[in-house]
């Protein structure tokens, strides 16, 4: 779209509604998604800790005398020991994999700058606003979080974070 076309576009209250409602769409998911992984986060932060723990506390009971003198203990022993340890592998590499931490706090921040673009919006006299810089503020805002988050999940196989917001 051509400089004149997008000079072009009138913005009227209906088109300022139009670009608040995208907005409270793509910050309602991003709060929804925080906390989705925030809770995963610390689900798997705890497991881990747990589960450290108990791998550490069975591998000490099973060296123990009245544990290694019992058959069915013994080999209760030796067989959890393995599998706790064994789990707790898994629950740390699920929360490597997919970087719930990262992308929670990402996530929020992408909420915080969403909203703080609502704000400014809102408070504008929509006959000020040009829809079309707006709305590429917007997907900017959107398409710079999920560059962020597949370089993270995946590795530097794209573009970085360095799309800036349009002036």
């Amino acid at each position: 779209m051509s400089s004149s076309q997008a000079s072009a576009v009138s913005a009227t209250p209906e088109v300022q509604k139009l670009l608040l409602d995208r907005y409270d769409q793509r910050i309602k998911y991003y709060w929804q998604a925080s906390q989705y992984n925030k809770r995963s986060y610390k689900v798997t932060r705890y497991l881990t800790v747990l589960l450290g723990a108990v791998v550490t506390l069975t591998a000490s009971l099973s060296s123990a005398d009245f544990i290694k003198n019992s058959n069915p203990l013994a080999f209760l022993f030796a067989l959890l020991t393995p599998l706790l340890a064994a789990s707790m592998a898994i629950v740390g590499g699920i929360s490597q994999a997919f970087q719930w931490g990262a992308a929670w706090s990402d996530m929020v921040i992408t909420a915080t700058r969403l909203e703080k673009e609502r704000d400014r919006i809102a408070v504008t006299p929509a006959q000020q606003l040009d829809p079309v810089k707006e709305m590429g503020l917007l997907d900017d805002l959107v398409l710079s979080e999920t560059q962020g988050f597949f370089q993270r999940l995946f590795g530097s196989g794209g573009p970085g974070k360095s799309v800036t917001p349009a002036s």
